[in-house]
């Protein structure tokens, strides 16, 4: 018995991952639309047809770009597809379409049903993540960057820091009476521990997880790294007036990365220019750096934002009628899934089921398992961890892409293989996240 409302929210999230989606027989090629296809609307290519592979061929030289052209006509013959999926489930590749006379940016990828019988071709667009990475390398080669931001985080550098200094030594000089500004200094705490134990690689995204952190706090404020493990935050007009808001927010946050050990946890002070008894930039840091220091000593001394405390848990067991729900829904998600691994997890209760292939490949000691998201941590590759717990925990809280989520897994043989979920969130009549899920694509 499949959960309807379920079902429906499952397949309404994973058609949201792609521009089009085509149902088609391995033997015959009939095709069916499942979601009508956006990037090719102007073929006009009919809901239903006889063969899938003919049509793409017979298409292919009016919207491929030429150089990738071969690629296209490889990705569409019938029996390199069929062979392809049924040897590994799935598989996915990128090329350009000439679309309006713009080049486009596209992922197939294609997956074997459940019933062996039939495939799910699927196109994604990714211009825009293909022209962001073209953008973020043109922002590396700048000279700008090199000379004013810094190279890890991509946010302003010391050497910004001194010059919004040097600006407002001018303004403070001049006696300008309408001068208002604030300064908050914040330290990431434990960084040498993370590069003593686990590598400096890993410090380096824990400090660029520190830094979106506190990006998205202050999220009209300019931003600095000043040193190693500091950050500075330039507090002016709204964010001004709503500091002491916005800083118990960071607190806050950090406070609950600190009881789950999930991310950062961070210090901060913070300090206003005073007309009366500053006579220069230096004076208002120096402020913000004490208190930051205040701060931390209560980190350190247990105050409750202290990152060492921890809740009691007390683990009650998944009732029979949830775990019944958790089937239902696990068995509607199965249908759809197209040979990729399915996972689903109550987050009521920490308890989730996988798909049996998942199982054996891993080496799980079950489909079904209480808290295993921290067992699975220890299959993440540990360069990709902080990154896949921020994604997790952004896509659980509402604030993520779950396109985003990409990483490196470790099989049982020692190998690491690309998985890419599908991810999902269902949440109850309050809003508040209940299920977590989606389908794991192997690359």
């Amino acid at each position: 018995m499949f959960d309807q409302t379920a079902l429906n929210q499952i397949a309404e999230t994973l058609a949201a991952h792609y521009d089009s989606v085509f149902y088609v027989d391995a033997e015959s090629g009939h095709y069916t639309v499942l979601v009508p296809t956006q990037i090719l609307a102007e073929l006009n290519i009919p809901e239903e047809g006889d063969d899938f592979f003919e049509m793409s061929r017979a298409n292919a030289d009016k919207y491929v770009h030429p150089d990738d052209l071969k690629l296209a006509l490889l990705i569409h013959d019938k029996q390199n597809i069929v062979e392809s999926v049924s040897r590994n489930g799935s598989f996915s590749v990128t090329c350009r379409l000439i679309l309006d006379g713009n080049v486009v940016h596209i992922r197939h990828v294609d997956m074997l049903c459940r019933d062996r019988k039939h495939i799910l071709f699927c196109m994604e667009n990714i211009n825009d993540e293909t022209r962001e990475k073209e953008a973020q390398l043109e922002r590396l080669q700048s000279v700008e960057r090199q000379v004013k931001l810094d190279e890890l985080t991509g946010i302003r550098n010391y050497h910004a820091f001194v010059d919004l200094g040097r600006t407002l030594d001018e303004s403070i000089r001049k006696v300008d009476t309408g001068l208002k500004f604030g300064i908050i200094v914040c330290d990431v705490n434990d960084l040498k521990l993370y590069n003593d134990t686990r590598g400096h690689s890993f410090g380096d995204e824990y400090l660029r997880r520190a830094c979106r952190m506190i990006c998205e706090n202050f999220q009209r404020s300019q931003i600095f790294r000043i040193g190693g493990d500091e950050f500075a935050v330039y507090l002016t007009d709204e964010e001004y007036e709503i500091r002491e808001e916005l800083l118990e927010n960071l607190r806050r946050e950090s406070y609950a990365n600190g009881r789950s050990r999930s991310g950062p946890v961070i210090s901060a002070g913070v300090s206003v220019y005073e007309p009366s008894s500053d006579a220069k930039f230096a004076d208002v840091v120096k402020r913000a750096d004490l208190a930051m220091y205040e701060d931390k000593k209560l980190l350190k001394s247990g105050s409750p934002a202290n990152r060492e405390a921890t809740a009691t848990k007390v683990e009650i067991p998944i009732p029979d009628g949830r775990k019944r729900k958790l089937d239902a829904m696990f068995d509607a998600l199965i249908t759809i899934s197209g040979g990729g691994y399915v996972f689903l997890n109550d987050l009521r209760y920490d308890y989730s089921r996988w798909s049996a292939r998942l199982v054996d490949d891993y080496g799980f000691e079950s489909e079904y398992m209480y808290h295993v998201g921290k067992m699975w941590q220890n299959y993440v590759h540990p360069d990709d961890l902080i990154k896949y717990n921020r994604i997790v925990d952004s896509i659980i809280c509402g604030t993520g892409d779950p396109k985003d989520l990409s990483y490196r897994a470790r099989r049982p043989d020692g190998t690491y293989v690309v998985l890419q979920p599908r991810a999902f969130v269902l949440c109850d009549d309050e809003g508040h996240p209940e299920y977590y899920g989606g389908i794991i694509i192997q690359h």
